[in-house]
């Protein structure tokens, strides 16, 4: 049986309510599962990865997966949570595993756009000017607490992560691949910061947050902290470039049927319908939404994506990208809430049998 086959035009047009069980679907679909070897190396490179990061971050699972979906598409994170709960924790674990250039920018209220992408020195030696670039030019870069950068220099991190590339000194400066931008944001202070612009929460693939670990979780902190030095110092690479890059081009070959991508199509429409939201998803939120489906369905060792997909992924996908009007946010009202009622009202699709 294929996805397709299992499909006509009546059938398409006839959902079912988000109870149809995720069980029912995939046994129906289980002879689907043909995972390739680039599906095989996906699944392997990321279970090593989050074992890895699993060492020091006692937390989700599930966030280790979104985080390593954006990574694998050619996304960018905004991990947002209250202080303390393992944001910068998670972004170093990320690139102490990854055999890949690692760089740190503490965002404070001076730091200038050439702190980012670099500038010209003079060398009294040669008597010229010699470029010395900057830390966005690394591999992966943690931005720690963005808005607390003026908006001139947020224009910086902008640029690299829209356009893959800086400008400096009048020149244009390529960023390697793969280049990964993993931002924090602590959004209980207002005092010292500035608010992200529409236009960068844009660019930011996922947003997640870390939330509170567990008491048993929070056991295995305290158990690990008994030392002079941090867990992270026991890191070793286990990934390099080769393997995110041979990740990222395994993922985009991952299938989603058409009844996959209408779904999530029907979901945008319904954010830009809603009343309560000024603004609704943008098509590059729905294009992000696309790539994040197809690589976590990779990450768990599918060659196809699933509904079920689309919804898991919805909240960190777009709780940035739909902005609710004033009245509605005063009554209360945030994203999370407004896109949890619009996946549980639009209809999962149902599979079928020939």
């Amino acid at each position: 049986m294929v996805w397709r086959d299992t499909w006509s035009p009546s059938a398409r047009a006839s959902w079912v309510t988000p109870t149809a069980g995720t069980g029912a679907i995939h046994g129906i679909l289980s002879c689907m599962n043909t995972t390739n070897d680039g599906i095989k190396r996906v699944q392997t490179t990321a279970d090593a990865l989050i074992a890895s990061i699993g060492t020091v971050f006692k937390g989700r699972r599930e966030n280790l997966e979104y985080l390593l979906a954006a990574f694998f598409s050619g996304g960018h994170v905004l991990i947002e949570d209250v202080p303390g709960t393992g944001k910068t924790v998670l972004a170093k674990a990320l690139a102490r595993s990854v055999d890949l250039p690692f760089s740190r920018v503490q965002c404070t209220p001076d730091l200038m756009s050439a702190d980012v992408t670099g500038s010209s020195v003079y060398s009294p030696k040669t008597q010229r000017f010699r470029f010395r670039k900057g830390p966005i030019h690394a591999s992966v870069v943690l931005v720690d607490e963005l808005n607390r950068a003026t908006p001139r220099t947020q224009s910086a991190f902008l640029e690299a992560m829209a356009e893959g590339q800086v400008s400096a000194d009048g020149r244009l400066f390529p960023l390697p691949r793969p280049f990964f931008l993993i931002a924090t944001e602590n959004p209980i202070e207002s005092e010292g910061t500035f608010p992200l612009p529409e236009a960068q929460k844009d660019r930011f693939m996922l947003a997640l947050a870390t939330g509170y670990p567990e008491p048993e979780e929070e056991a295995r902190i305290l158990e690990a902290q008994r030392r002079t030095d941090h867990p992270l110092n026991d890191l070793v690479p286990v990934a390099g470039a080769g393997d995110v890059l041979a990740c990222a081009e395994a993922v985009t070959g991952v299938h989603v049927d058409d009844a996959v991508r209408d779904y999530l199509l029907a979901l945008v429409a319904a954010t830009r319908k809603d009343p309560r939201a000024a603004v609704g998803v943008s098509p590059r939120g729905s294009i992000a939404l696309y790539k994040a489906v197809q690589a976590l369905a990779a990450l768990r060792g599918r060659s196809y994506a699933v509904p079920e997909d689309v919804k898991e992924l919805l909240v960190p996908a777009f709780r940035k990208r739909v902005i609710l009007r004033g009245e509605w946010q005063a009554k209360g009202y945030q994203s999370e809430s407004v896109l949890a009622e619009i996946s549980a009202a639009v209809p999962v699709p149902a599979y079928r049998e020939r």
